[in-house]
């Protein structure tokens, strides 16, 4: 344990997150790898919000809540990555209680962020194919804002819900070690003795809320999209209607899939670092693959991607 220095240091509480230690073997690998990942992460997210600042034709709804996803990506990551890498290098990190809890504050806020922003990104694909002569009108410039800016909020607001719960209950004796690599819920809930379940049942339920509400509008949306692009006449229409949806259905797909793999699939019986390997897979992977979804998938940020290039050059 880290030793206090004064009389303020005497209250801290010092955790220590064990992180990827199974992998010092590799030396400087892993560093390596995860210094790429965030790297390629941060800058294919500047990126998409430079091109579609940079370009008056994707000023619109659905690339400006694009700007937002992009932005909630750098802060999700950027909560844990810089921290994981200073890990790697002195070879452990202890972390005080207060920053550990602020940390699980933050990505579970930016968590539920996002699920609301990719909900409201549907509700915006879905007035605009099924509704295409009310479309401006309904999801004018204020109303998007309003929609980005509420799921911000909301993210942030309900997640402090579950932090307060913390404030009385009081620390198990000797339960000072998180084996993660970053403060999730499940490790946080475990430092506390007394009545946890109360903490688990309130975490649980707004959690839920706030991934399986936006999924249900998410399936719903694509419902009725699915129902009005089959009743184009033409095939050249159909495809036309579809692909402003591709990239926003692939990142659904990516973003919801791994956190099944590792909220809802049974991973009690893995060893730490499959548990911890599955959590790359949201926290890192589908922050880095967004980008290139959207950069491949759709022409119009190909484009401004290419025109900023150019600029750059």
């Amino acid at each position: 344990m880290r030793k206090s220095h004064g009389d303020s240091e005497n209250q801290t509480t010092w955790l220590i997150l064990v992180g990827f230690g199974e992998l010092k073997l590799l030396g400087f690998l892993p560093f390596t790898l995860f210094l790429a990942i965030y790297v390629l992460t941060v800058g294919g997210n500047i990126l998409i919000v430079l091109a579609v600042a940079s370009s008056r034709a994707l000023h619109t709804p659905m690339y400006l809540f694009l700007c937002h996803f992009s932005l909630l990506e750098i802060g999700y990551t950027s909560n844990i990555m810089p921290r994981l890498l200073q890990s790697f290098l002195e070879g452990g990190d202890i972390i005080s209680l207060g920053s550990c809890l602020i940390q699980f504050y933050v990505f579970a806020s930016l968590a539920a962020a996002e699920c609301l922003m990719l909900s409201a990104m549907a509700y915006d694909r879905y007035l605009a194919i099924c509704h295409p002569l009310h479309y401006p009108a309904l999801m004018s410039t204020w109303s998007c804002s309003c929609l980005a800016t509420g799921a911000w909020l909301s993210g942030f607001f309900f997640s402090a819900f579950t932090l307060a719960l913390a404030a009385p209950l009081s620390l198990c004796p000797g339960g000072r070690v998180i084996d993660h690599y970053f403060c999730d819920f499940a490790p946080v809930v475990g430092l506390f003795c007394g009545e946890v379940w109360i903490m688990w049942g309130a975490g649980i339920s707004i959690s839920s809320c706030l991934t399986l509400a936006p999924f249900l509008l998410i399936v719903t949306s694509y419902v009725f999209i699915l129902r009005t692009v089959l009743r184009i006449p033409s095939d050249h229409g159909r495809q036309k209607a579809f692909s402003t949806c591709s990239s926003h259905l692939s990142v659904v797909g990516v973003f919801y899939g791994t956190l099944i793999a590792v909220y809802v699939a049974p991973t009690d019986h893995m060893p730490a670092l499959f548990r911890k390997a599955f959590s790359v897979l949201y926290t890192m992977l589908t922050p880095m693959v967004n980008p290139i979804i959207y950069s491949l998938k759709n022409q119009e940020v190909k484009l401004a991607l290419h025109r900023l290039w150019g600029q750059l050059i």
